[in-house]
């Protein structure tokens, strides 16, 4: 076993989020250390589109939204509905506006554009119906020279090898702007393959970590502070099945190296922990390859329980359906795991499925049977196990709201949410991207559409996640409480290491990712000892 014994001013575990954050240190002249697990760098940020959930923050500006910080502190207030948390909701927003001010004064980081995604809890007080999520612009993955190999792929081109070309967007696209932007500091230090271990402790504080890479145990010393911004326990079995049973992992978008080390160890140094129930919930859409993938919404067929009944909105955003499919799993006597996403003909003629709405199904969705067909409802109804009374009837009402264009039931298509899936085929049908939908006059509501024209088919759906989101508890300085609520001196903790910010509600889009730079940024901000007015350089 060999000992290293290098020091640097700050030390941050994991690469995602807290490649932000190591850029914030490093511009700031602090010697930064960067300790990343796997061979590559950006984390679960890298599967994302990395969209951030910033209130008031410049883009929305440009885009003519106004500074509505106010508007979405009362929003946040309504649905989180925890007093405990309005002081890290509060240094949320403050982050968000100067984070973003700070970034965009990097050549790394040309202006961030808005999207316009509704916010989730469409009818709370202060919601937007345009949203408040901002994007990175895409990287040319060339600009990035004999890095570019260490940046981690999409989601998508890791589990099927699709071409993502020179152009990379999303969460890709930030992690490496962050990459880039913290290497040219002259401050900044990457280490691959290296897990950590425990947190070194001297008289009270944190000092350090303990490490191993490449078979060997290695100690970094951190003058400043510690750092973790490692992702939650996406897929530690005993973990997920402790305080998430069902779950086990095995249906988690995660990194597969998110195992909650760093949980682990501010446990280990007496650290508070909150909402370790909880996740990013999602639901999955089983793909050929006996996994799911992160599903957005349905605009064509419906999703039955075991008993053949619908039972949500399929078109809800998609926290509120992973949660929704948990609850009913939890309070009810029937099956909701998997659930069964039922369709006709009309709809695979329409959309297609696993790919963009003018290609040919895929061989292999059929061949693999994760998606399967029958003649008639009664042979579906066989194939599936479920009782074929219950899904006539289900499917019978579902065809006479599709003739009214209004779901009765569970007002599938009456939200801005739900109406954005009238121009688009949801990713989840092909994860690469969101393809625009075919027209649809036939019917007065484009996503209530009959299911009536044989052969039907189906799919599988489960409880997914994008993370998990129960954590180490901390305070808005992103400081690492103890159980008596005083901050472990040293310790700081960001993104999914983290308990959210936003408890059991996932607010809007890139809140997670937001969360994660946001608080990562804090840390730095408190470790310097200034409010964010020094802002980074070039160099």
């Amino acid at each position: 076993m060999s000992i290293n014994e290098d020091a640097y001013d700050v030390i941050v575990v994991g690469s995602g989020g807290g490649l932000v954050g190591a850029y914030v240190a490093a511009s700031r002249g602090l010697r930064t250390l960067v300790v990343e697990k796997s061979a590559l760098v950006g984390g679960t940020m890298a599967y994302s589109g990395a969209g951030l959930w910033f209130p008031g923050s410049a883009p929305l500006t440009r885009a003519g939204l106004g500074d509505d910080v106010e508007a979405a502190r009362a929003y946040l207030r309504e649905v989180v509905s925890d007093p405990a948390r309005e002081a890290l909701q509060d240094a949320y927003l403050e982050a968000g506006v100067k984070l973003i001010d700070e970034l965009e004064r990097s050549a790394w980081f040309p202006p961030f554009i808005h999207g316009p995604v509704p916010d989730y809890f469409v009818t709370a007080e202060g919601a937007s119906p345009t949203g408040h999520t901002v994007f990175p612009m895409p990287l040319e993955i060339a600009e990035l020279k004999e890095n570019a190999q260490i940046l981690r792929r999409s989601l998508p081109t890791e589990r099927w090898d699709f071409d993502e070309g020179p152009l990379v967007s999303g969460g890709r696209a930030l992690a490496g702007r962050a990459l880039g932007a913290f290497l040219e500091t002259g401050n900044g230090t990457v280490r691959l393959n290296t897990r950590l271990e425990s947190l070194i402790v001297e008289d009270g504080r944190v000092v350090g970590i303990e490490a191993t890479s490449e078979g060997e145990r290695v100690r970094f010393r951190a003058t400043r502070g510690v750092i973790l911004v490692a992702g939650g326990f996406d897929h530690d079995r005993e973990l997920r099945e402790k305080h998430q049973a069902p779950l086990t992992g095995d249906w988690s978008n995660g990194v597969p190296t998110n195992t909650g080390d760093a949980l682990r160890a501010g446990l280990a140094v007496g650290a508070d922990v909150d909402l370790l129930d909880e996740a990013w919930f999602v639901a999955g859409l089983i793909q050929p390859d006996g996994r799911p993938v992160f599903h957005t919404g349905t605009r064509g067929g419906i999703w039955v329980n075991a008993a053949g009944e619908r039972f949500v909105n399929e078109t809800r955003p998609y926290d509120q359906v992973g949660h929704e499919i948990m609850r009913l799993h939890h309070s009810s006597d029937v099956s909701h795991i998997p659930a069964h996403w039922i369709f006709d003909q009309r709809q695979l003629d329409r959309d297609s499925f696993g790919g963009p709405p003018d290609e040919p199904l895929r061989p292999e969705w059929l061949e693999s049977g994760a998606l399967r067909k029958a003649d008639t409802l009664e042979d579906l109804a066989r194939l599936i196990g479920v009782p074929f009374d219950n899904l006539r009837r289900t499917v019978e009402e579902f065809n006479g709201y599709a003739r009214t264009g209004v779901d009765e039931s569970f007002h599938r298509g009456e939200s801005v949410w739900d109406q954005m899936f009238h121009h688009i085929v949801p990713f989840a049908a092909d994860p690469r991207q969101n393809f625009p939908a075919k027209p649809e006059t036939e019917f007065p509501n484009p996503l209530l559409t009959p299911i009536a024209e044989a052969p039907f088919y189906v799919a599988t759906i489960v409880p997914s996640d994008i993370g998990t989101k129960g954590g180490l508890r901390t305070d808005r300085e992103a400081r690492v409480l103890r159980p008596d609520g005083q901050p472990i001196p040293g310790l700081y903790a960001s993104g999914n290491t983290a308990a959210a910010m936003s408890g059991r509600v996932y607010p809007g889009a890139g809140t997670p990712i937001g969360s994660s730079i946001a608080f990562a940024y804090r840390a730095v901000l408190d470790i310097v000892g200034t409010d964010g007015d020094v802002v980074g350089t070039d160099g």
